[in-house]
C-alpha cells in the first residue's frame, strides 16, 4: 500500500458551508490512501441549547452526560458524519462513515474520575485495522467521526484530535502513515497574535523549550502531545497547519519531528 494519509479537520472547516464543500472538493483529489477524521464544529452545541439541555465544558473539553451523548451521537455520527460522505460521493470519492463501533475499529475504555468526572468520555485503548485496510485496498476512504465504544454496547465521546493520531499510530503498522491536523492558523505560532509567527519545526527538546517559556499558546498543547505520541509511536510524518498544507508544498506550517 501506498504512503496513507491520516488528515484531521476541526471546526474551522465544518461550521462554515462553503469552506467545508472546497476542502471536500480538494481532499477528492489526493491521491493515494487516506482517512478523514472530523469534530464536531459548533453544531451540538447549537442543538443542545435549542433542547435546554446544558453544556459543561472543563479546559476546553466537554463533560459528556447521557443526554450530551445523545446530542453528539446524532450530530457527530450522523449529520455531520452522513454530510461529508454525500459531499465526497458527489466529488467521485468512495466514502464510508465510521465510529468506533463500526467494524470495531476503536475501541476505548470510559475516563476514570480523578478531579474532574467527564462522564462518557472515551480513552483509546486499542485500534482494528482489519476493516479498513479491506477498505483501504479497494481505494475506499473511512470517515471517522470523534465517538468510539467500549467493546460492552456503550458509546464514547473521544476527542477528535486522539482519534486521528490513534488511527496513524494503529495503520502504521500496515503502511507508511501521515498524519495532519488541519485548522484555521497557519501552523504553531510563537506569537499567537502573529499569523506569520509560525514555528517551522518543533522537535521533542524543542518543545520541552517552547513549553518551559510559556511560548505555546495553552489550547494547543493537548494537539501537540497527540502528534509527539504518533510520530513516538512509528507515524512517519506530522504536520500542523492550515489544509492549504496539503494541496501546496510551499504552504507554511509546522511539521513535527523526534
Amino acid at each position: 500500500m501506498k504512503t496513507l494519509k491520516v488528515i484531521k479537520i476541526g471546526g474551522n472547516i465544518i461550521d462554515n458551508e462553503e469552506a467545508l464543500a472546497a476542502f471536500i472538493k480538494k481532499f477528492s483529489t489526493i491521491e493515494g490512501p487516506k482517512v478523514l477524521v472530523h469534530g464536531g464544529g459548533k453544531l451540538a452545541t447549537k442543538l443542545a441549547s435549542q433542547m435546554n439541555i446544558p453544556v459543561q465544558m472543563n479546559e476546553g473539553r466537554r463533560i459528556t452526560d447521557v443526554a450530551t451523548l445523545d446530542i453528539i451521537t446524532m450530530v457527530y455520527a450522523g449529520k455531520i458524519n452522513k454530510t461529508i460522505v454525500a459531499q465526497l460521493q458527489a466529488n467521485d470519492c468512495n466514502a464510508i462513515g465510521f465510529s468506533g463501533a463500526d467494524g470495531n475499529t476503536i475501541i476505548s475504555e470510559k475516563r476514570p474520575i480523578k478531579t474532574i468526572d467527564y462522564g462518557f468520555v472515551g480513552d483509546v485503548i486499542k485500534v482494528n485495522t482489519e476493516t479498513l485496510q479491506i477498505l483501504l485496498n479497494n481505494h475506499i476512504t473511512p470517515v471517522f467521526c470523534a465517538i468510539t465504544h467500549d467493546a460492552n454496547g456503550q458509546l464514547l465521546n473521544t476527542n477528535a484530535d486522539t482519534v486521528a493520531s490513534e488511527l496513524a499510530i494503529g495503520l502504521s503498522s500496515i503502511c507508511n502513515t501521515e498524519l495532519y491536523y488541519c485548522f484555521e492558523k497557519n501552523g504553531v505560532l510563537e506569537d499567537v497574535d502573529n499569523e506569520d509567527s509560525v514555528i517551522e519545526n518543533i522537535n521533542t527538546e524543542s518543545y520541552k523549550t517552547l513549553k518551559n517559556n510559556n511560548i505555546i499558546f495553552e489550547g494547543m498543547l493537548p494537539k501537540l502531545d497527540n502528534c509527539f505520541h504518533a510520530i513516538n509511536k512509528n507515524v512517519q510524518k506530522v504536520c500542523i497547519g492550515k489544509s492549504d498544507m496539503l494541496f501546496n508544498t510551499n504552504s507554511k506550517h509546522t511539521t513535527i519531528t523526534q
